[in-house]
Parts: C-alpha cells; structure tokens; sequence
C-alpha cells in the first residue's frame, strides 16, 4: 500500500481526524492522479462531483510532494475555509512537516500610514466614519495579521476602508515611514518562506496583469499551481489583463493629493484647484452617462457627444493635475507618488479613448455614484498560455463543472490549455434515489409575456410540498423582484429575497428557520454549501444563457462569427451548461440529502440543445407529474420519521 492509499484507507490517517470517515474510490483515484502530474511535472485538469471530497484529494498529495505550492480558490470565504479549517485537519492527520500561509490582496490589510494620514485629515469625517475609524484605530493596536476580515465592528465593504488600506497606486513602498511594520510586507514574507500558499484567483491574476511587481516575487519559485474552482478562472483573467479606471480612482487620486497638499504644499494654490477641478468634472462625467445603472458599449459614448466631450474634460484636466504635481513631487515621497498615479491614470484614459487595435473590448458600466471605464483582450488563451510557459510547474486545474456533456474542449480553449491531460470523477452521492428531476409540461417560453408570473404558478404547488426549504434561483434581478412580489402573498413560509441583507446573512437565516424561501441570482447559483433537510428543493427560473447584449460577450461573439466559426455552441452553450451545472449541484451536498430539483425552460426538451445540459446533469429519476413531486417529499418525511421514531 503506498502513502497516499496508507492515508485514504478506512484505518488510515484521516479517519483518525474525520468522525466517520469513509473511503472514497473517486477520492483515491482524483489523489493518485495529482500526484502523478506533480511527479511528472505535467498539467492536469481534473474535474471531481460534489461529494468527491476534491480539497483533501488535492492537499494531501501536493504536502507528500514536499514541492513549493500554491493554491488559487474562488473566493476570499473560500480561501479562508481551506486555510482556517482544511489545512489545520490535514495538519493533523500528517506526518510531514510543513508551512503554510494565506496570502490575499493588498486592499484586505490595514495600512497604518493611511489610516494615520485620515486621522490627521484637515477634512474630517461624518460622524458614521469616524466612529468607524476610532474602531479601526482601536483594533490597530491588538491585531497581529492586520487581514480586515477580523474586525466585526467595521463591514469589509464599508467605504472608510478606503482611508485605511493601499493601493498599488497610493503605496510609497519601501519609502513608508512604516514599512518595517507593515502588514502587507509581512503577508508576503511568510508567503516566501512557505512550503503551501493559499491565495484567490482575483491575486493570482492581478498579479500575472502586473507581471514584474507584488505577487511575481512568489510564481517563480512555485513548483506546483493548484486552481480550485478553476471554472471562474477565464473570467476573472479576462478582467484583470485589461485596464479598468473609475470615477472613483479618480476622486480617490485628488483626495489623496489633497491630503498631501495640506501637509506638505499649501504654498501651492494652484495645486489644489486642479485637484478641486478634477473633482468637479468627474462629477461632470458621471452625470453625462445618465442615472441608469447599466453596462454599455464603447459605441454609446463615441455617438454621445455630452459623454464624450466629459471625458476629454477629464482627460485635460488630468494634465493640469499632471503638470502642478510634477512641480511639487520633489518635495516628498507622498507628492511623488500622487505624481506616478496621475501619469499612470492620465496613460490609461488616452489609451481608452485612442484604441482601434480591434484586440481589445472597450465598454462602461455605471454605478450609483461612480462609472466604470474598460478595455478587455478579446481572447486571453495565448496570453495565459504564454504565462504558464514562464513558470515552470504542475498546473492542476479543479473543480466540479469543467466539462459540458464529458467535454473538456470549452475550458482548454479558454485558456489555451493543450496537450493537457484531463479526468472526470463522478459524485458518489446517488442521485437517481437522493433526488427527483421535475420538469412540467405547458411551461410558457422564456420570450412569452409574464413568464416569470406564470413559472412562479408552477412553482408554488412545488413549494408547498417542499414546505419551503428551497432556493429559486433566477436568471436576471428583474425575474427575481417580479416573483418576490408575488410570492409575498401566496406563500407562509419564510421568505428571503437576496439584496435585502448581505448574502451571508440571509444564508445564516435560511439555515436557522429550517423552512424558507431563498430568492436569489447568480452569487448564489455556486459556492454555497447548504447540507441537510434546511435545503430540500432548487427551482431554476430559466436555463443560464448570458445576456447577448453584454458588451464584452458580444464583441466576443462577434469575432467569432467572423472567424467563421459558431459562437452559439462554441460558447454560449458550454457556458449556460457549466453554470446550470452550478445551480443544480447546490441541492444535493451530503450523502443523507435529499431533494427535488425543478427546471422552468421548456427549451430544455423542446430544442435539440436541450440535450446537452440533461447529459451534463446528475443522473436524477426524472419525472413531468407534480404528484411524484408530492409523493417524492411525502416518502422522505416517512423515511425521517422512522429514522427519529428508532433513535
């Protein structure tokens, strides 16, 4: 028996550390997999279903490797489950030694120069942010990693971080009157100095956009590169080889020169009207884009004269600030770095507004006080091609939706990923007696007037069989009001409607009341983990096809098309499958669940497509009468009763 089959057997190590530990054939198998690539120094992509235990099977290898890891998850929540409550597991159960450390971006540790520079701000604060600040400065004192996630009096997202935390713009660096002490410095040092580094895809890839700075001190040494949840991974890549600028960067930009200003230049008055001006027409820019809250096309701004000519305000004025800042920037290092920042902004607006390369995406997105700014490579396959070429380890590439009906093309393609090895391993949940798969017939098409209303009709007799317990999860947020509204008098069970509190709140509650209704989109179609009877039904309002009329996916369609080939089945199918598979694979987490999963899309048998997504579910008993729904929850309730009346 070798190590690895020593630590997955019945008597083995984790057993010693997991209370009912039990061996996993697709476990072993996914395990002696990854550690052939990290022997051979070969790429994988191995795609595990819910259940397969795919953390453990990735872990424990990689720690026998005694090679320099790092692993990418999803998500911050994520990065902090695998490195606060996995690894410490494995920690126990192995016998190697080794270090480990978590490693996030720069905005999620405090930066005691800024948070000083804002407590000595001849601006001051609203009351609300102040006390915010006094709680911040307050935990400043005691905390020892300095990761903003300890702190409970202050939400993550709380715009007063902002006066707390850096950016690669406004960081002085090693100049840093408080570099020794810096929290960040101190993040990646233990980083270097660790055998495992659990870091997210968002640090992963804005590290690759930046190439030579921050993160790039890790890759070279990294033997092996594990991407957890690596169907998110082309996305986030996407986003972070282009450039985006904001409304907000820009304001941020004058505040911090003026906060310089007030320091170390009032000598300087035509410094702070530049800065004041900016201010104003940035005001100026947001205004010209109207109050709806949308993503648009670069087009839109070309045809708008009022947008376009707001943003060559912006952009001169931007060479105004340019111009009095490299006056005052040899006075200090803070005035310096202001300097950098604006020619750095002022380069990146001129390229936005100057680029007709056609290998890029140019597009906006407006927000409630600020808009976004755009342009995204038109393919990314090369690009990451070409950085996996760079840094010589295992690539390993994981996650339970990588293939669309046992095919991996639409993911190797996204990321250039060729001559690379890939496996599928099935859940060992039974589904075909753990689930029911109800699909009624006379559902409207998703074109018809008031679909929503009418699937929600569908969807209440299925409701009050689960006796709530479910989660109706929608395509679009204005699919999602519509049958909030409705359901607010047809139903008496709890009823919680995402966007009224914050997503880990609202799953706090669904867990707690045991019978609710949990409305939600897209941020709750994967990464929520919901066991037991609390969770007993999934309806899914429409088959998750992206909206064509998103600028980035239309630019890229587009190209497609051009290319003669077929954006429909080429991308937009395998990317509606690999998320529907998301959404389904939230009903079924444990070997005691059990559920009924309800899809609202007659497309799903009235068009030949239909099929690959029912190839690509689990193989659920499948059924078109709402009685075998009723029966099917009637069973289970028997089922439990009997097992409570025996304890």
């Amino acid at each position: 028996m070798t190590e690895l089959e020593s630590f997955f057997s019945t008597e083995g190590s984790i057993s010693k550390v997991i209370s009912g530990y039990l061996p996993r054939e697709s476990q072993l198998e996914m395990a002696k997999a990854i550690e052939k690539a990290i022997e051979s120094k070969e790429n994988l992509i191995a795609e595990a279903g819910t259940g397969t235990g795919k953390t453990f099977a990735y872990l424990v290898p990689a720690i026998f490797s005694r090679k320099k890891v790092i692993i990418s998850t999803g998500t911050k929540n994520l990065q902090d489950q695998l490195f606060k409550k996995d690894l410490p597991l494995v920690r126990k159960a192995i016998k190697t030694p080794f270090k480990s450390a978590l490693l996030k971006g720069r905005a999620n540790y405090l930066c005691t120069y800024r948070l000083e520079n804002a407590l000595n701000s001849s601006f001051g604060f609203g009351k609300e942010d102040a006390v915010s600040l006094s709680h911040i400065k307050a935990w400043s004192k005691r905390t020892q990693a300095g990761d903003i996630s300890e702190i409970s009096d202050v939400e993550e997202g709380d715009p007063i971080w902002a006066q707390a935390t850096s950016t690669a713009d406004n960081c002085l660096g090693q100049n840093c009157a408080d570099y020794a002490d810096c929290f960040l410095v101190k993040a990646r040092k233990k980083a270097q100095e660790s055998d495992i580094i659990v870091v997210n895809h968002y640090l992963l890839c804005a590290d690759w956009s930046l190439r030579e700075t921050g993160f790039g001190e890790l890759l070279p040494d990294a033997e092996v590169v594990i991407i957890d949840e690596a169907h998110q991974l082309s996305d986030i890549a996407s986003n972070f080889l282009g450039v985006s600028l904001s409304a907000k960067q820009l304001n941020d930009l004058a505040s911090d020169t003026l906060i310089e200003y007030f320091k170390d230049a009032k000598d300087m008055p035509d410094l702070r009207t530049a800065c004041e001006d900016l201010q104003f027409e940035v005001k100026d820019m947001r205004l010209a884009f109207g109050m709806e809250i949308r993503r648009g096309d670069w087009k839109d701004i070309e045809s708008n004269p009022k947008i376009s000519s707001a943003l060559i305000s912006v952009h001169d004025q931007l060479k105004r600030l340019s111009e009095q800042l490299e006056l005052a920037s040899v006075r200090t290092k803070g005035l310096e770095t202001c300097f950098d920042r604006v020619e750095e902004i002022e380069t990146q607006l001129d390229s936005m507004l100057n680029n007709n390369s056609g290998k890029w995406i140019r597009w906006y997105e407006t927000h409630g006080k600020s808009v976004t700014l755009s342009q995204t490579p038109l393919d990314i396959a090369a690009e990451f091609n070409l950085f996996m070429k760079q840094h010589k380890a295992s690539w390993i590439f994981t996650s339970a939706t990588l293939s669309v009906a046992n095919n991996f093309n639409h993911f190797s393609k996204g990321l250039g990923l060729s001559d690379t090895q890939s496996n599928s391993w099935e859940s060992p949940f039974d589904f075909s007696s753990q689930s029911l798969f109800y699909h009624p017939k006379g559902l409207p098409k998703p074109t018809d007037s008031g679909f929503t209303e009418k699937i929600v009709e569908f969807a209440l007799p299925v409701l009050e069989a689960s006796k709530g317990r479910a989660f109706f999860l929608f395509t679009s947020h204005r699919a999602l009001k519509i049958a909030a509204e409705i359901l607010e008098d047809k139903i008496d069970y709890p009823l919680l409607v995402q966007g009224t509190r914050a997503k880990a709140v609202l799953l706090d509650q669904f867990k707690e009341k045991g019978n609710a209704i949990l409305l939600a989109t897209s941020s709750f179609w994967e990464g929520v983990d919901v066991r037991g009877d609390a969770l007993s039904c999934v309806i899914i309002d429409k088959l998750p096809f992206s909206s064509p009329g998103d600028p980035v996916l239309k630019a890229r369609l587009d190209s497609m098309q051009k290319q003669g080939r077929n954006p429909f089945f080429e991308h937009q199918l395998p990317s509606a499958v690999i998320a529907l598979r998301q959404g389904v694979g939230r009903l079924i987490r444990d070997v005691n669940d059990k559920g009924v999963l309800m899809v609202c899309d007659p497309r799903l048998l009235k068009r030949a497509y239909g099929q690959q997504f029912l190839d690509s579910v689990p193989a659920m008993t499948r059924s078109r009468d709402i009685n075998e729904v009723r029966e099917f929850f009637k069973l289970n309730e028997s089922a439990e009763t009997s097992e409570k009346d025996e304890q």
